[in-house]
Order: structure tokens, then sequence, then C-alpha cells
């Protein structure tokens, strides 16, 4: 009997009897007296993205990741729906009174596509104490709201607008030149179960049907460089990415990882203000669907690195070339040559470039800004930089200091330890597909990231890069010949009247 149910893989008549279960309507919360008045709600108690249960929340890594979804730093706030916050006249950044009936907290609201009505949403994890220096009060502790009768849950919710604004970084945004920018890049992006120029998706249907059927809008290249590139930055090894955006999640898994790996200095909530972020790597969120229908909404994740374009538009611009090819087709940057003049970044249509304004490593992001370093940078290490923080560097990535544009690398320092390695074995010595792994590709939980060389044609980024929902962000309009190319998101919705009525 044992071999025979192994060989099954189940037991023979071992199937369980059917149990019907009831709900017992007492111990529900009262949601249907609760909605009953207009300005009363339920409120819903989770996890913070970042700092958890606040056990994080001394991390500064972590408190300078955006919020997956809010793009939320150094704070939380009570998410309130478009439909709720027009109800109440609030937008984001006003402060709104939350009562209980057994306590009152007054928080910041953020307006979030999406949000169920009549629902706000609470993180857990700020407000604290006794945290440490980094994670010492800062944002607002929920924890005053809850209660173990109903920890998750809290109905009877009264909210009330106070008339006062709190200051709140999202960093969504960021690096949008001006409104014009911004309104292009809405329209970039494409409604609902439609492809645009920065997200390309299509329905699994119409991608059964017609494997191209993401690329619709893609008017075909456009040429405009006004000289042939020297060489095809092919020699030895021709370093590309994919990013498939069907199975990126938004964790910020990535940044984190990118941040440790390269030595990326936390800014504080005052700099992220100006947007003054460093982060190598963003994640970018759509939201596409009816604002005012919370159930319309669906959301997109997009990473958005340097795309180690061939055709750079920052290489052209730079004075000092700084930032230029090499032959293996990584955008490299020279930081030494560096005289922050910035032009690279103002001429990147993808806004990936990030400058130090200030000694940022020095600098304590909590504290108010000294005056900067003006001795040769490579003293301030041993004179300003705390040793314990010292300790947390990459010893194989330079600590760039005031005054220097940095960007993502590729990890360029693992791609010369791998091939330096393989090289010890003879001339004829090559790396294999991977053996390169980027400290993004290693941290993402879906492996949404791959990255290998492009001449092996049995690599899996090859085959990716030869995908039929492969696509370069861009490179249509501006022809920059990126190395990064995403693999474009596909849907597959019950309503299919819905995607037809969006498509017409």
């Amino acid at each position: 009997t044992w071999r025979a149910a192994l060989e099954a893989g189940l037991l023979a008549d071992a199937t369980p009897k059917p149990i019907e279960a009831k709900v017992n309507a007492l111990q529900l919360p009262p949601l249907a007296a609760s909605r009953a008045q207009a300005n009363t709600v339920t409120l819903r108690f989770t996890p913070d993205a970042r700092t958890y249960d606040g056990r994080f929340a001394n991390n500064g890594w972590l408190q300078e990741t955006p919020d997956p979804v809010a793009k939320l730093m150094w704070d939380n706030a009570a998410m309130v729906s478009k439909v709720d916050a027009d109800r109440w006249g609030i937008t984001t950044g006003d402060m709104i009174r939350l009562t209980t009936p057994t306590a009152t907290l007054d928080i910041a609201a953020y307006v979030l596509p999406g949000q169920p009505v009549n629902v706000i949403g609470v993180s857990l994890g700020y407000g604290r104490t006794a945290a440490g220096h980094i994670g010492d009060n800062l944002g607002f502790n929920t924890y005053f709201l809850r209660n173990s009768h109903s920890p998750y849950v809290q109905a009877g919710v009264t909210v009330t607008k106070l008339g006062a604004t709190y200051k709140l970084v999202a960093t969504q945004n960021h690096h949008l030149i001006d409104s014009i920018g911004q309104e292009a890049r809405d329209e970039r992006i494409g409604p609902k179960h439609h492809d645009g120029r920065l997200i390309r998706e299509a329905t699994f249907a119409e991608f059964k049907e017609h494997p191209y059927a993401p690329h619709e809008v893609v008017p075909g290249r456009v040429g405009l460089q006004l000289f042939q590139p020297p060489t095809k930055f092919t020699d030895t090894h021709a370093w590309g990415m994919s990013v498939d955006m069907n199975t990126c999640i938004g964790c910020m898994a990535c940044t984190v990882a990118c941040q440790a790996e390269n030595n990326i200095p936390i800014v504080g909530k005052e700099q992220a203000l100006n947007h003054r972020e460093m982060n190598w790597i963003r994640i970018d969120r759509y939201f596409k669907g009816d604002p005012d229908d919370a159930n319309t909404i669906e959301v997109i994740y997009q990473p958005v690195m340097c795309q180690h374009c061939e055709n750079a538009p920052c290489e052209q611009v730079c004075p000092v070339a700084a930032t230029m090819h090499d032959s293996e087709g990584l955008n490299v940057m020279v930081y030494n040559r560096c005289v922050g003049t910035r032009y690279c970044s103002n001429n990147c249509p993808y806004k990936v470039r990030r400058f130090n304004y200030f000694d940022f490593h020095s600098q304590d992001p909590r504290n108010t800004w000294g005056v900067p370093y003006l001795k040769p940078p490579d003293m301030q290490q041993n004179e300003q930089i705390d040793p314990i923080k010292r300790m947390v560097f990459n010893p194989e990535v330079t600590v760039r200091m005031r005054g220097v544009m940095e960007k993502c690398t590729y990890c360029v320092q693992r791609i010369h330890k791998a091939t330096i390695a393989a090289r010890t074995h003879g001339p004829d010595s090559d790396v294999k597909d991977g053996d390169i792994i980027t400290a993004c590709q290693q941290a993402c939980p879906t492996q949404a990231i791959v990255f290998g060389n492009l001449l092996d044609k049995d690599a899996k980024v090859t085959n990716l890069h030869k995908n039929a929902r492969a696509y370069a962000m861009l490179d249509d309009e501006l022809d920059t010949k990126p190395r990064t190319m995403y693999l474009a998101k596909l849907r597959n919705p019950v309503d299919t009247g819905e995607v037809q009525e969006n498509k017409s």
C-alpha cells in the first residue's frame, strides 16, 4: 500500500469529507453601520514595506527606500481614496485627525489611487522614540489606534480635517523637468490594457493571437545621429541587461542591493525634498484606470537604471569626457574627470544620473548640514567619515565625494572580477553565462533582471533580447540604442468588454 501511494502520489480512498463552514456575524466589525455616516470609515493596519512593525526603523537604507506603492520616504501616512479625499476636501500632505472609540491620532493624508472607498490604510512601525538616531521621531505612531480585540481592522473611525499641512517626500515625480515633461510622460504611459511608449503591454489573448501586440504604438526607428559610431562596442564582450515587467513586483529589493553594493549614500529627508536622493535604480510606479473607481485601478512597475545607450546623449555633452563608452558597450563614469557641470543629467532622457551635491557620506542625514569639506576628497574619509560607517563600504567600489555625477555601472567591479578570474585559466578562457550576476539581479526575488554577454548566442539575456515582448524604452523616438531591454507587460483580464472599449 505504501509503495502504491508513493508511486501515485496520493492515498486511495483518503479524500477528506467536506465540512460546511458557517460565519459568526457577531464577530465581524460593524462595517455597514460605520459606512452609514459620511465621515466615518474603517481603518486598516498593515506592516510597513520597509520597517515592518518598526524593528527596522533605524536602518537608513530602508528609510530612504521609497514605498512600493506610495513612493514615500522617511515617513508613513494615512492612505485615502480619491473619492474620500474629494468628499472631505483634502489633498496629499493635509493633516487629518483619526478618532476611534478609544484613541485619537493626527496624521498626514496621502491620496492613493486604488485605495478602497471608506477605508483608510495606515502602516505600522513609525513614530518611534527609542529606535536609534536614524529611526527616532519619524512619521506617525499608528499603534495608538490599535487594540487587541481587532488588531488589523478598526471600524467606526471618524475623520476630521485639521487645516494644517505636513511635508511628505514622494519620489514618483522627482527628476521631471517641468509640467510639460510630466504631461508628455503621461501620454507615453498609455491607457489601461493598452501599450504606450514607456509602458508596453497587451492582454494575454492578444499576445497569443499576435506576438507583437505590445508594440502597436511603435512608429519605427528614426536615425538622427550626426555620425556613424566608430565601433560596434563588441570587443570580446557586449554586456546587456533584460528586465521582465511581467514578473517585477516593485519590492525595491534591487534598489537596496544596489545601494549596499555600490556605496550609495543616504541624503536624508531634507535633501530628498529637493529631489536629491541618490538611488541608482528607481522603480517607477504607474497607475492605469479611472481614479474615481478604485476597482479599475491597475499598477505597473518599471525598474529604471542607466540604460547604457550605445548612442548615449550624456556622452555628447560632457565637456571633459567624464562619461564615455568602453569597447564592450558600457557607459562608464571617470570620477576623477567629472567637474560637476551636470550637462549629462540634463541631456539624459531617462533621468538616471545622480549628482552628489554635498559630502553625503560625511553628513548626518538627521541633522542640519554643515560646511562642505574643502580639503582634498581623499583625506575626508579619514577625518570626517565615521569609522563604523567606513566598515559598511564595499572596498571594490570608489567612494564618491562632493561634486561628482554617478549612476548605474552594471556592477562593473563584478564584471572585471569575473573576467580576470576567467583569464587566469588561459588566454582562451572566458566567462560563462551566469558567472557575472549584478547586485540587483542577485537580490531580485522574482528573477525579473537578467544580465549577460550579448555575444554569447546561448546566453539567457541574448534570447530575452530576441523575445517578441522585448523593447528598448524610447529608442524608437530618440535612437539611443540602449543595452537594457524590457519585456512588455501581459495582462489576463476577465472583463474583455472593458478591454475592447479602451482599445476603441
